[in-house]
């Protein structure tokens, strides 16, 4: 059995590693640890520092001890485009000569300049009923630019995902698939964050929001004339990490309104959904990502949604060693690893 690729989030704060082992008794972790970037790293998806992005995974393995080259990485943003389409049922043979034609039709980007590919997700009764597609176009620059800082850190691409279908990999892997049931999973990132409604097990609708942690950071810094150190470390205390009691009053107000603000962002988008399909009820909403931590969001999301919300953890039915790792770090920071977990499932050779 092919071993699991090592799990690498390049997000716009962060990289992330993760790496899992399937055993007779279920997942186990083996690596989990994160290396800060430097601000404007990573801008809406495409790398701008590409050697710091080296350097940040360098340290990872160097740090972690990584064993193993083959890497599982997502990209997000403006540059990746997902649309569900219908097509006429054809074999696959004909559907891998037609895909690049009908993407055509349903992506802004002209068919040379982007990745293109598909995953049938079902199709409608009867004889001549359509096949349901989800059809997926990424830019070949962004591509080629994420593959090309994984080799120069000596590690080897195998696999490039989806942000948003990442963290469905790691809730199916933790919580259990209900048929009936449609759940929105929302990775809160520093600047980018991904919806994904997975009905019946199937992702029904997916959507990339500019909008992320460091809106909180930013306000905070403004309204209150401090330095970017000390407005995260507020952010921070306000999610009960560390001593909250010496957050200023002040910093809560402006938390609550940022909060409001995000949340009302995430909630157009889920009523884009519900508006688009007559009989779908959000039945709950998981956050993951560094934000998803803030009490103030999850409370805003909960009273715009009407739904309940809960930090999703993405190590929940995965065995950790407390000899090994250090237990409250891994609290800490799991709602972090959610993207990471869910490259770190896929094997080398996984249809992408």
């Amino acid at each position: 059995m092919p071993k699991n690729c090592i799990g690498l989030d390049i997000g716009s704060s962060s990289v992330k590693v993760v790496q899992l082992r399937e055993t007779s008794k279920g997942l186990q972790l083996i690596n989990f640890g994160f290396e800060p970037l430097p601000a404007q790293t990573i801008v809406d998806g495409a790398i701008m520092n590409q050697t710091a992005v080296v350097e940040a995974i360098k340290t990872l393995r160097d740090n972690l001890g990584i064993k193993g080259k083959e890497v599982a990485t997502a990209i997000s943003g403006h540059s990746v485009i997902i649309k569900k389409i219908k097509v006429p049922p054809m074999t696959p043979e004909e559907l891998e000569e037609q895909i690049p034609w009908e993407a055509e039709h349903h992506i802004p980007f002209s068919k040379d300049d982007v990745e293109i590919d598909h995953q049938l997700v079902g199709s409608e009764g009867g004889a001549g009923g359509q096949m349901e597609l989800l059809l997926v176009a990424a830019k070949k620059e962004v591509v080629s630019d994420y593959s090309m800082v994984i080799r120069e850190a000596k590690l080897q691409p195998m696999i490039m995902d989806v942000a948003a279908f990442t963290i469905q990999n790691a809730y199916e892997a933790n919580y259990p698939v209900v048929p009936e049931e449609a759940v929105a999973i929302i990775n809160v990132g520093a600047t980018l964050c991904n919806i994904n409604i997975v009905a019946g097990g199937t992702s029904a609708f997916t959507r990339d929001v500019t909008v992320g942690g460091n809106a909180f950071t930013e306000e905070i810094q403004k309204r209150l004339n401090v330095s970017q150190e000390e407005a995260e470390a507020w952010k921070i205390g306000s999610s009960g990490e560390g001593a909250s009691e010496v957050v200023p009053q002040e910093v809560e107000a402006v938390i609550v309104s940022v909060a409001d603000s995000v949340a009302g962002k995430f909630q157009r988008s889920l009523d884009f959904y519900l508006a688009a399909s007559s009989d779908a009820r959000i039945t709950r909403i998981y956050l993951c990502g560094g934000s998803a931590k803030v009490p103030a969001l999850q409370r805003a999301l909960e009273d715009k949604a009407r739904t309940p919300v809960e930090v999703m953890d993405p190590f929940r039915k995965i065995a950790v060693d407390d000899h090994k790792f250090d237990m409250a770090f891994v609290q800490q920071h799991a709602a972090e690893a959610a993207v990471a977990v869910g490259l770190a499932l896929r094997r080398p050779g996984d249809k992408q």
